[in-house]
């Protein structure tokens, strides 16, 4: 998500993406090109698996060119499910909440923008910037008075399926301009929220800079122990970790622990996976906050503790 202010507007992510952006463009126009089509044709008339055949085809592309477009592919095809912000770590703002009151909260938050809703966060109504709640302005000129309601300031904001593909969302949102867009899940709820930069990171890797709050997905703890935020995705846990967990109808390692226990964890609870243990280290609310990957036991210490692998649940 984006990163605090007080700062002027950022661009860098902008900048960094240009070039990625060009290339991209430019070398699948010349592929269309040199296969006798038409580059300025829809580009969702070209599957990804046609555009991969045209790349594979081509001799003008480097080595470089190539791996870089086929990179691009691979992130870009991602579902925004698999991208979002979740809806439990998003920041809403009542509509109805005075502007002092939303100042006061914004200020406490490491995000610059904040989704508006009216009676639950399923109706979002538009979203406001931090400087719309620390410099107020009115369509008057005049700055609104401190007890009027954040509603009144709110901007347009983008709705987006939760099965939308990262790089056409991205074109799009880069296209209409926007800086941030609401995922909605097939039952016409809010999933979350995705941003530009979030998107370009997908692609181009983190865009980090003094104003970022230093992440830490995975904790390298004494005794080979590994603890991981439990929003972690499926490939991001088995980069970190080695282990490669199952599919199944979760996205993060939280989700995959909450389906083999079948009920909402709790602090201390365990599920075995590749020979390890997945231990829930911290709650938050209902969420798994943070998940610690013990070291691999010997088999009979694990055969002891009557664990089996494969991700059945184990007593702590």
């Amino acid at each position: 998500m984006d990163r605090t202010p007080p700062r002027p507007p950022a661009r860098p992510a902008r900048t960094l993406a240009r070039p990625l952006v060009w290339l991209l463009s430019s070398s699948t126009d010349l592929v269309v090109r040199l296969s006798g089509g038409d580059p300025h044709a829809l580009r969702e008339e070209l599957t990804a698996e046609r555009m991969r055949a045209l790349v594979a085809e081509n001799t003008q592309l480097t080595a470089d060119e190539r791996a870089l477009i086929g990179e691009v592919f691979a992130a870009g095809e991602r579902p925004l499910r698999e991208v979002l912000v979740p809806r439990t770590e998003v920041v809403f703002l009542d509509a109805a909440l005075p502007l002092t009151a939303a100042a006061r909260a914004a200020s406490g938050s490491p995000h610059s923008r904040f989704p508006v809703c009216r009676d639950s966060h399923d109706e979002v109504i538009g979203f406001v910037h931090i400087r719309d709640l620390l410099a107020p302005d009115a369509p008057d000129g005049d700055p609104p008075d401190g007890d009027a309601p954040v509603g009144d300031l709110v901007r347009p904001v983008k709705f987006l399926p939760s099965s939308k593909r990262v790089l056409p969302a991205l074109t799009e949102m880069r296209r209409e301009g926007c800086h941030l867009a609401i995922v909605m899940d097939e039952y016409g709820g809010v999933a979350g929220i995705v941003t530009l930069e979030d998107l370009l990171e997908e692609l181009i890797g983190d865009i980090r800079d003094e104003y970022d709050v230093q992440d830490a997905q995975a904790r390298r703890l004494h005794g080979g122990v590994v603890e991981v935020d439990g929003l972690l995705n499926l490939d991001d846990f088995a980069a970190e970790t080695g282990i490669r967990l199952p599919a199944g109808p979760y996205e993060t390692v939280a989700g995959h622990i909450m389906a083999v226990l079948r009920r909402v964890p709790a602090e201390g609870d365990s599920v075995e996976a590749g020979g390890r243990r997945l231990a829930v280290a911290r709650m938050d609310g209902r969420r798994v906050a943070r998940v610690r990957v013990m070291p691999r036991v010997a088999p009979q210490a694990a055969v002891t503790g009557g664990a089996t692998g494969g991700g059945t649940a184990s007593d702590t």
